[in-house]
């Protein structure tokens, strides 16, 4: 098997246990008796010395509802790992709330947090030298960032979603998060009033879980379980669930299972793992973030994988799940029919899966998904392979003289193929919603949000707000909104997203004017400034940088370190080595 571990466990390897080659270096000879007096002391056992330790990294807090039971899930899954043998360490790394900072300065942390996280949990598994891992991610940063500390370290490991929450209720229809923030813009048009607003807001969020619909969290559980990382399912169950439950406990003897095999993230996280996920989330209509979520994964696990392989890939995958926000349903409907393993079994027997890619339960795809029953007759969740939502990915990859180096649009079909409109200029994702909300903002408008990527923000806000405004004042279909931030999963409308170059680095998006004529064509795939070459050039060279906005602490340390949104926002492709 690959390995690329390090911190000297080879060395270990060749005398001691290979159930224990990390552990082994703080549990043997004379000389680590104080390691073993410190681990006495959180509750070792002389017999614990000579068992296989797995990190247990819960993202539990207070801050959100995404996150709140995840301390239950981590004790579970560490009750799996202690009756199957092994001895559990739980620990903890943070999260945000992207809903409750949406559309602030504090949402500038977002992005930033998967970075914090995948350092955080690199740096205790690799200190306490862990054998295996088990991480629990229930929001839409902590879990990529779980994933990139687990190929970062590279052993053993298995992640487990935190899951789906139920969703709310207003006047018979289900209701979301998203369902507020299109309540606010609602109520600007004058649709709502104060009191309805407020009932919407109060019944919302009823509980513990991941957004309901096909948003950021569930794209990328989906997309993490089509990875291999994850067991069947575990993507597809509801936050308090008994089936979750089960799937902490199995999570915890599935790690010890890879120890013992010896099977590594890096045998799992392949290129042809990726494209299976990448797939998995074009059937699902999953979030745009999932392009630079898997984009950074790829690039921490040393995988190639571009912004042309989703377009490549895209022209074969269909859109199938009719799922909030383009659709109607929400997550807790999918895992009513069965979750996402019949789907993925109808993609495989139609060749649209590798079939024979290794995951965490030690078997292969194909393995796992034998014998795997069809959706129940009737359902409207997913539709049938002949009869999809729309025959092609709906993550569309564009080109043009407005992204030389692409963009990233999410085009269901609803929204039209084509638009061309006129350039309403802003220079922060807070201006723009206070012009689509006092109605500047007019039909045939073509909304620029800049200066919000991941080195300008820095942090590369989701612009959650002013598309769920625009929604809300029923402009959906007669505005455009560009920018080089992103969206939440739960955004839909005619949106570009992840323009590069960004306008900080002085990508043609800074130098947009109001009034510019501007087209974005999803059959040509391409995004251009109806302004000459001559002009856009004129522009450029006059152009200066603006000053970064902040100097200190942790949102200056990323944005001197962070790359392109085309190649993930990662921090550490860039590091000047000896």
């Amino acid at each position: 098997m690959k390995s690329k571990g390090g911190n000297g466990a080879k060395s270990a390897a060749k005398d001691k246990s290979l159930h224990r080659v990390y552990s082994s270096q703080i549990t043997e000879t004379v000389e680590r008796a104080p390691s073993r007096a410190m681990l006495h002391a959180v509750g070792f056992t002389e017999k614990d010395f000579k068992k296989s330790q797995v990190g247990i990294a819960s993202t539990w807090s207070m801050v959100t509802p995404c996150n709140m039971h995840i301390n239950v899930l981590a004790n579970m899954a560490a009750e799996g790992v202690n009756k199957a043998g092994g001895k559990a360490v739980e620990f903890g790394t943070i999260t945000i709330s992207d809903g409750i900072s949406m559309g602030t300065e504090g949402m500038k942390y977002s992005l930033v947090s998967r970075e914090v996280i995948a350092d955080s949990i690199e740096t205790v598994a690799g200190c306490e030298w862990f054998d295996g891992l088990v991480a629990i991610g229930g929001c839409d940063k902590n879990m990529p960032g779980c994933l990139m500390a687990m190929a970062r370290l590279n052993r053993p490991a298995v992640f487990v979603y935190g899951g789906t929450i139920m969703p709310g209720k207003h006047r018979g229809k289900d209701v979301d998060i998203v369902s507020v923030f299109e309540a606010v813009g609602a109520h600007a048009r004058g649709d709502i009033g104060d009191k309805e607003l407020a009932q919407i807001e109060a019944c919302s969020i009823p509980g513990p879980g991941s957004c309901g619909g096909m948003y950021t969290a569930n794209t990328m559980a989906s997309a993490i379980e089509a990875l291999g990382m994850s067991l069947p399912n575990s993507s597809a169950q509801a936050a308090i669930s008994e089936d979750k439950a089960r799937d902490c406990r199995d999570a915890g003897a599935a790690v010890l299972n890879l120890i013992k095999l010896g099977i590594r993230p890096s045998d799992i996280m392949t290129r042809k793992a990726f494209e299976n996920a990448i797939v998995v989330v074009n059937a699902l209509g999953g979030s745009t973030n999932a392009v630079l979520h898997l984009l950074a994964i790829a690039h921490t696990m040393g995988v190639k994988l571009s912004l042309d392989d989703f377009t490549r890939i895209g022209k074969k995958s269909p859109v199938l799940a009719d799922l909030k926000p383009s659709g109607k349903h929400v997550m807790a409907d999918l895992v009513a029919i069965g979750g996402l393993t019949p789907l993925m079994k109808t993609l495989l027997d139609a060749g649209l899966l590798h079939g024979d890619v290794l995951t965490v339960t030690g078997k292969t795809l194909k393995e796992n998904l034998k014998g795997v029953k069809p959706y129940p007759a009737g359902q409207t969740v997913v539709r049938p392979l002949s009869d999809p939502i729309k025959q092609d990915g709906h993550l569309v990859i564009l080109y043009g003289n407005l992204a030389p180096k692409g963009a990233v649009a999410k085009i269901s079909g609803k929204e039209g193929l084509t638009f061309t409109g006129k350039a309403r200029v802003f220079g922060s994702e807070e201006d723009a919603l206070k012009r689509i909300l006092d109605g500047t903002v007019k039909k045939g408008d073509v909304i620029v949000i800049r200066y919000e990527g991941p080195k300008g923000g820095p942090g590369m806000r989701e612009m959650l707000a002013p598309t769920s405004a625009v929604m809300g004042k029923g402009l959906g279909k007669d505005v455009a909104l560009i920018t080089d931030g992103r969206f939440s999963g739960g955004s839909h409308g005619f949106v570009v997203g992840h323009i590069t170059p960004e306008a900080q680095d002085g990508g043609p998006l800074a130098i947009v004017q109001n009034g510019d004529p501007i087209t974005i064509d999803a059959k040509k795939r391409q995004i251009n400034l109806g302004v000459p070459a001559a002009e856009i050039k004129k522009r450029l060279a006059k152009w200066k940088a603006p000053k970064p906005r902040y100097t200190r602490g942790v949102l200056a340390k990323y944005a001197s370190q962070v790359n392109s949104a085309s190649e993930g926002a990662v921090t550490d492709a860039n590091l000047k080595l000896p």
